[in-house]
């Protein structure tokens, strides 16, 4: 198992580009099984969650062929998803990491008529349960059954309906979103996800020939179609990435500019930090993060257009260095301040009070050894080792590594002393990797 090691206190300085959304692509791979059409995905990110999809759609029947890799980073995948073959089951070892595995449900359904997938795992950050994934697809006509592990779905055609979900669902929005591009009829969801991810899904399924209208608002309504063809399409940037690096450049004398940006997708991070007084320059397709004192603030999670939860903990990482007292409300997820333990640890000063957490004013960090518990924490806890004096290790790298694309490059790129350690260095995905054998 390997683990960054980073030497605090160097001062960052100069740009990194955000890679292509991770919560974007994975979606956007899914929904390649709505047509046996070649679809070409391009800014795809190469982390672990990316490989674990490819590796699934692989098993159903897909090929998937990187054809490019840019100097960012960046892959441009080829796909073509035949007919999926429920006979060759994804095992519960290759999805268990994953939540979004559960996102090839919907689409191949509704192409084939029916689709077994292993109940999905994840970041341990509270019950994330699929039921509105489930109820959304019944509406449609699905039957579904519940049996050792895994979810069975079927129907000889889905048909239109009138839906709305119990709460917002990312996750629900996109699996019965795709499913009714191709059910007979029109459906109507309500109470839908509102994130840009939603809005990324929809282009790539209008470009497939799907008609969807209302994307990125409440009420989407989609018009379905005997059939969908292949697309090209460029996956959005990571706008928790972006939020990620745009915090790092606030935390002591740095000035990052964070090329990729998109000031519109980040809107709930820029308002609260405006709020603080922060020093940032909004660019066309760059943002500009100079260290700056910054006052106490007060932020509740919510899903979009709310703060994301996602930049929960970066955020309160942010509050231990302001002059104050700062509050984090966590709202959307009953388990995610698993990482304020390890801060403490590193010389912070914040309570847990339920889902609340209230940091008690300025705490200089010490350097040491922590663990990360979920993908945003362990992001959290490298940005402390970068502003803590002395040493920090953070184990459990490979939380970071499903969603943030070799994050140690990009931080040296920027002055910082953080290495990758232990018996598995390589970071990100070779393009064989990505390749269904």
């Amino acid at each position: 198992m390997h683990k960054f090691r980073i030497n605090g206190q160097r001062r960052l300085r100069g740009s990194v580009q955000i890679s292509g959304a991770k919560n974007a692509a994975l979606p956007a791979l899914a929904a390649t099984l709505l047509t046996e059409d070649p679809v070409m995905l391009r800014g795809v990110p190469p982390v672990a969650d990316v490989r674990t999809m490819s590796k699934l759609l692989g098993h159903l029947g897909s090929t998937v062929q990187v054809l490019e890799e840019t100097p960012q980073g960046g892959l441009t995948v080829a796909l073509r998803g035949g007919r999926p073959d429920w006979t060759a089951q994804a095992p519960y070892e290759l999805v268990k990491t994953m939540r979004a595995s559960v996102l090839v449900l919907g689409p191949a359904l509704a192409r084939t008529g029916q689709a077994r997938v292993s109940l999905p795992g994840g970041c341990a950050i509270g019950v994330r349960p699929v039921d509105q994934h489930l109820a959304g697809l019944e509406a449609l006509g699905a039957q579904i059954d519940l049996e050792h592990g895994y979810v069975t779905a079927r129907a000889d055609r889905l048909t239109g309906a009138n839906f709305r979900f119990a709460q917002p669902t990312v996750g629900g929005t996109e699996n019965v979103m795709m499913a009714a591009t191709l059910a007979r009829g029109t459906t109507r969801l309500e109470n839908c996800a509102r994130e840009p991810e939603i809005v990324d899904l929809a282009a790539l399924l209008v470009a497939m020939g799907a008609e969807i209208e209302g994307a990125g608002s409440a009420t989407i309504e989609i018009e379905g179609r005997e059939s969908l063809h292949g697309a090209d399409h460029r996956i959005i940037p990571d706008r928790i990435e972006a939020g990620t690096y745009l915090i790092a450049g606030l935390l002591g004398d740095n000035e990052v500019r964070v090329e990729g940006a998109l000031a519109a997708d980040l809107l709930p991070l820029l308002n609260e930090l405006d709020a603080m007084g922060a020093d940032l320059q909004i660019l066309e397709e760059a943002i500009v993060a100079r260290g700056s004192e910054l006052g106490p603030r007060e932020v509740t999670t919510a899903p979009h257009p709310g703060f994301p939860t996602d930049l929960q903990a970066q955020f309160l990482l942010l509050g231990t260095q302001v002059d104050g007292v700062c509050k984090v409300h966590e709202k959307v997820f009953e388990n995610r301040f698993q990482h304020v333990p390890e801060l403490n640890r590193m010389g912070a000063a914040i309570e847990l009070r339920e889902r609340t957490a209230i940091t008690s004013g300025r705490r200089p960090l010490s350097g040491a050894a922590v663990m990360a518990t979920d993908l945003r924490a362990s992001a959290c806890l490298v940005l402390a080792g970068l502003i803590a004096s002395g040493v920090t290790e953070v184990d459990r790298i490979y939380h970071l590594d499903r969603g943030y694309q070799d994050m140690e490059l990009k931080l040296q790129k920027l002055g910082a002393e953080v290495e990758r350690i232990g018996s598995n260095s390589r970071r990100g995905l070779e393009r064989a990797k990505l390749a269904p054998a």
